[in-house]
């Protein structure tokens, strides 16, 4: 850190108005430097996940349209940079930083500092979600762990999950589902896993007991009862699954529209738990889910991944709804510095199509 111009620059995927992807753009910022307290992180992989995509496109139900616009920005991101979670090396360390050093290799969220995590470099705080990247896993599989992870391992800890349960995951394919499933097995539930015809193997392979095509078969409908239904995409509302719960048992959504009225209301006239919100993220889950993954137990799922220069590709992609798992974004370094694939305008060239 001692010694570097500030005016240094680096790349950042800027998002100044909100809009479909291509309202995003790949411009130079300036390079971040650490306040006392801080780690300056060289990102090597981050993702897209479907919270970037609704902040871009602004989508909220029209209730929450003004608390949102406050809350995200009135006329425009409030944050312009997006991106919720990264892997990458530890380039600088303020003075007090004591936990980690230059070199360290780390993973964490950025979802309570301003997200950032769609640049070349992020400043984290020592005391935020940031932990030591897993021995097993490259930059990529890391950087798709703390939003899925973490999302999936506070809902179902908020909904006092246990062993012998009968728990259902609607969106067992997706960022959040594929993490659900794992985790609720790690927690000694019976698993069955809700998802379309193209995604059944991959979630009966992460340990579901039973797999569901929802084009098939509507859950609701088949008799079965269960403790928990978490539902990680909100499409199976309260209202429709409420059937399908055990009385007493615990619905999970999240998204936070949904507990306000009607869970206030299913839960004192059936019985039901409606739990719903966000998950900011602690520390020591990104820690459990670290050793969780060193130990076998769980493992991310990634989709496809893209350069950091086609990241409106991968909105585009997440946007249409049908992703597995993670879209992961890299961020080239073959040359040390991002910043020549960008040289004089040029478009960086394309990677090979994704698998």
């Amino acid at each position: 850190m001692a010694g570097r111009k500030r005016s240094e620059r680096v790349k950042a995927i800027v998002c100044e108005k909100y809009g479909p992807p291509d309202v995003l753009r790949l411009k130079e910022v300036e390079k971040p430097a650490p306040n006392d307290n801080e780690m300056l992180v060289k990102v090597r992989a981050t993702t897209v996940t479907p919270g970037d995509c609704r902040i871009r496109s602004f989508t909220v139900p029209p209730l929450f349209w003004l608390p949102g616009r406050i809350a995200l920005g009135l006329r425009k991101p409030k944050y312009s940079v997006l991106g919720f979670e990264l892997a990458g090396e530890i380039e600088a360390v303020g003075k007090d930083v004591e936990r980690f050093e230059e070199g360290d290799q780390v993973f964490g969220s950025t979802f309570g500092v301003n997200f950032g995590a769609h640049a070349e470099y992020k400043c984290l705080p020592e005391d935020g979600v940031v932990a030591p990247k897993p021995a097993t896993l490259t930059y990529e599989e890391a950087a798709a762990v703390p939003f899925g992870g973490i999302t999936a391992l506070h809902f179902l800890k908020q909904g006092g999950i246990r062993s012998g349960q009968r728990v259902l995951i609607y969106g067992a394919s997706g960022t959040v589902g594929t993490y659900a499933v794992q985790l609720a097995k790690h927690f000694g539930a019976e698993v069955t896993g809700v998802c379309s015809t193209r995604n059944v193997e991959l979630v009966a392979s992460l340990g579901a007991d039973r797999v569901v095509d929802y084009t098939r078969t509507d859950f609701t409908q088949s008799g079965e009862t269960y403790d928990m239904i978490f539902d990680t995409v909100s499409k199976a509302s309260v209202s429709r699954s409420k059937g399908s719960l055990k009385r007493g048992g615990v619905y999970l959504d999240t998204v936070m529209v949904l507990p306000a009225i009607e869970g206030l209301w299913y839960s004192i006239t059936t019985g039901t738990k409606v739990i719903g919100g966000t998950a900011n993220g602690r520390p020591e889950e990104l820690v459990f889910l670290k050793e969780l993954i060193e130990a076998g137990e769980i493992k991310p799922v990634i989709d496809r991944r893209y350069p950091l220069d086609r990241i409106v590709e991968a909105h585009g992609y997440v946007d249409e709804g049908h992703k597995r798992g993670n879209v992961i974004i890299t961020l080239d370094r073959d040359d040390g510095h991002a910043v020549g694939r960008w040289a004089k305008g040029e478009r960086a060239r394309r990677a090979p199509g994704p698998p």
